[in-house]
């Protein structure tokens, strides 16, 4: 059996703020578009889908942000526990945590500043923390040190 990832699909209230958060704030790039109706109702589970597709990538890694037209999205926004059975969190490696979680809030994210860890490790430093994009996503920022 052949099998390799695909993408990771994230549900968006904003397109456009969201590709501005991903593709500006964490340098992914857009590289297709779609345009989505009813022929993919029965696989998404969706009557009345319509949506605007966006693939973006950055280090081998496919994000698909969708934008529901109709019949909207559900949920709150709230950043998921940890321990709630799932995808938990995407995980970036910086080389600036601070920078990078400035650049987070600046596009309309949110750092979670209680959840900052770092710590010795060896020779090196290690320093984590959490974050969210626009939709309460989580995503972990770390600097693995050199």
């Amino acid at each position: 059996m052949s099998l390799s990832v695909s993408h990771i699909g994230i549900c968006v209230s904003d397109l456009d703020a969201s590709l501005r958060f991903y593709c500006e704030g964490l340098g992914f790039e857009e590289v297709a578009s779609h345009e989505v109706g009813e022929e993919f109702a029965a696989l998404m589970e969706v009557e009345g889908v319509r949506l605007r597709s966006r693939m973006i990538t950055k280090d081998g890694v496919t994000l698909e942000l969708l934008g529901f037209d109709a019949p909207g999205v559900t949920g709150d926004g709230g950043r998921r526990p940890m321990n709630r059975l799932g995808l938990t969190h995407l995980s970036l490696r910086v080389d600036d945590v601070e920078g990078t979680a400035a650049t987070v809030e600046a596009l309309g994210g949110a750092v979670v500043r209680t959840t900052r860890t770092t710590f010795a490790f060896g020779d090196t430093t290690l320093d984590f923390l959490y974050c969210t994009d626009p939709d309460g996503v989580r995503i972990e920022l770390m600097d693995l040190g050199s």
